[in-house]
């Protein structure tokens, strides 16, 4: 038997090359002027860089982001702020579309902002929408950008409102937030628009036992959706529903009476009428000086949000008090220390 000795090569017989494979990319040099002007000019890909700076976790992106926002600030606020929730299933994505779609055509420049449940166990988000509203995506007058909620209380992004005044000073005219669904901390998104929409299904008698009452005192509006085929005369029947039950609560902005309209986003009905409800709300609160006053309160309690997150950070940013936190949580589970009597060495000794 003959061996023949075989090539000296890499193991699947290609002759190895010298050069690198992967090569860590250089950040593109970063100029704000540039970045402040493609912005206001609406460029989608810059907007979208814009955001991304902003929702980093890195200090320096974060600081660049923050310049750039500056820079723009003068040219925000020439919009109407629109934020929609509902239970899930209630067909968010669905409505959020086909609203859109009217809006572009109509030729408003529409950005939806959806914001997808993180993982509570890997943090991580499908970020979904752009594939559930691809018609929407495509529109040259729609921009859509998913983020995660990253455990924010309230289903949305901590840089939510940050990223609604870079697509204001990139000329939307429309801006569509899209919750992760009705809980406890729903009622947060409240505080960042104008106009706060719920969307729900038929079968009010269960739905409005499991509804928080907080959510409807919040409405300004409520669309009955998936109003189509069968289900009509029960959507009709629970339009009547809400809409006695509307008539009971305190309104949610002054002068202004909340009303549930049927839509199919389906058959594209009844989303006219929605968008005309919405410019009448517009013109009441301007007429009674409420629009602005509201957004005044509304970046007061920004202010005051912000504040408590950058306290949490710091607190735990000091060297050794993750260690001294997790001592005391030991102690805590062993009996040894009350809750009351851990926050007191925490804070006092």
């Amino acid at each position: 038997m003959h061996v023949m000795r075989g090539i000296e090569s890499t193991h699947d017989g290609f002759v190895a090359s010298s050069r690198k494979r992967f090569v860590k990319k250089v950040p593109p040099e970063r100029n704000l002027e540039s970045l402040r002007t493609e912005i206001e000019n609406g460029s989608r890909l810059h907007l979208a860089r814009g955001i991304t700076l902003l929702e980093s976790t890195k200090q320096s992106d974060k600081k660049f982001g923050q310049e750039v926002l500056t820079k723009l600030l003068p040219k925000t606020g020439n919009c109407i702020r629109i934020g929609i929730t509902g239970v899930p299933g209630a067909g968010k994505s669905t409505f959020i579309e086909a609203f859109g779609l009217m809006l572009a055509d109509l030729g408003y420049k529409v950005a939806v902002l959806a914001i997808d449940p993180s993982s509570t166990l890997t943090g991580g988000s499908i970020l979904g929408d752009k594939t559930r509203m691809e018609e929407l995506a495509r529109h040259k007058n729609a921009f859509i950008r998913p983020s995660p909620s990253a455990g924010t209380l309230g289903g949305v992004h901590k840089k939510t409102r940050e990223t609604m005044l870079l697509c204001e000073a990139a000329g939307y005219d429309v801006i569509l937030i899209e919750t992760v669904g009705v809980g406890q901390g729903e009622t947060i998104v409240r505080g960042m628009v104008d106009y706060f929409l719920l969307l729900v299904l038929t079968g009010a008698g269960d739905e409005l036992q499991g509804m928080k009452k907080g959510i409807m005192e919040l409405t300004d509006g409520i669309v009955v959706h998936k109003n189509d085929g069968s289900n009509k005369p029960l959507v009709k029947k629970t339009v009547r529903e809400y809409t006695r039950i509307l008539h009971m609560l305190q309104p949610a902005s002054p002068d202004w009476t909340s009303t549930a309209q049927p839509v199919s986003s389906l058959e594209r009905t009844g989303l006219t009428e929605v968008w005309e409800t919405i410019l009448k709300f517009q013109q009441a609160m301007k007429e009674n000086n409420y629009w602005e006053v509201r957004r005044q309160l509304q970046t007061r309690d920004w202010f005051h949000s912000m504040i408590k997150d950058h306290l949490i950070d710091s607190f735990f940013s000091e060297q050794g008090r993750k260690t001294q936190v997790k001592a005391l949580e030991e102690k805590l589970l062993e009996g040894e220390l009350t809750v009351s009597g851990a926050i007191d060495r925490l804070f006092f000794t």
